[in-house]
């Protein structure tokens, strides 16, 4: 015979070609490509996170108003009852309760004077539900910019395992950890920031509710004091 087939070696060879190959990566996985950044943004992550539930359990605490609590204010001052009132408005803690209890301790004092402490009570109640906001906008800024870092440090990563290799010959695997590395990062810090971004506008939207609310209750409070006794 002029030609023999080894067998045993073209069966094996049909058995390796048969074997599943990976094509698919998960998350775990695909995040340990990117080395020391993505621990950065994960840290990053999970401060976006935090803030975001426990200002919105802030501020959904403001919102919580008794729809009868005005109408009380007002039978109260009416009555005389000014005790009774600022009672209320202690048991009531909210920052709408705040700011009319103050008011109550400027009655007897020129409108104007009663306004502005009213206001400053408001302001002071503001700034407190936006607590943290500021490091929500740094981090949906922010971590973008480090995905972009780890996206340059994997490139110059692939570069210098390109100028270390000799003959000229270029390996793929030489080079995929820059290149997963420069990916990987870029997506983890779009991830963080576009979530962090949408997170820290509905927290203003939602505070805008509650500015407008005090608003509402200052009014309502103004004109009670206006009224005839």
């Amino acid at each position: 015979m002029l030609f023999q087939i080894d067998t045993t070696a073209l069966v094996e060879e049909l058995i390796q070609a048969e074997e599943p190959v990976q094509t698919s990566i998960n998350l775990w996985e695909m995040a340990q490509y990117g080395g020391w950044i993505m621990i950065i943004l994960a840290i990053l992550l999970a401060g976006a996170c935090y803030i975001f539930i426990e200002r919105l359990v802030v501020i959904k605490q403001a919102t919580r108003e008794d729809k009868s609590f005005m109408d009380r204010i007002r039978d109260y001052i009416h009555d005389g009852k000014i005790d009774s009132a600022l009672n209320l408005c202690r048991q009531t803690d909210t920052p709408s309760a705040h700011m009319i209890e103050k008011g109550i301790t400027r009655i007897g004092r020129p409108m104007q004077d009663v306004q502005v402490a009213v206001e400053n009570v408001g302001d002071l109640e503001v700034a407190r539900l936006e607590k943290g906001l500021v490091i929500m906008a740094t981090i949906a800024g922010g971590a973008p910019m480090l995905g972009f870092l780890g996206t340059v440090l994997g490139m110059v990563q692939t570069f210098y395992n390109m100028a270390q290799t000799s003959g000229g010959i270029i390996e793929m695997s030489a080079l995929s950890t820059g290149m997963y590395q420069a990916m990987v990062t870029t997506i983890g810090g779009l991830i963080v920031g576009i979530l962090a971004m949408f997170a820290y506008n509905y927290l203003v939207a939602r505070i805008d509710r509650v500015v407008r609310l005090l608003e509402s209750r200052t009014l309502e409070f103004m004109d009670l004091l206006n009224e005839p006794a």
